[in-house]
């Protein structure tokens, strides 16, 4: 299956717990942090939840 890269690019700090929750559930808690996850629907999902906190290096 694919892979793709995630990077944090701003703060959990002030936002909605829905939101900190899919940040730590993908693994990421410092700003500028990349991880590697395999490209299902439901990482797709969460991604989408935080899509204004995170950048998609494919």
């Amino acid at each position: 299956m694919a892979k793709i890269k995630i990077k944090q690019t701003k703060s959990i700090i002030a936002k909605t717990p829905n939101q900190v929750k899919n940040m730590k559930a993908l693994g990421l808690r410092k700003i500028g942090q990349v991880i590697e996850k395999e490209d299902t629907p439901q990482i797709r999902g969460m991604i989408r939840k935080v899509e204004h906190m995170v950048e998609v290096i494919e």
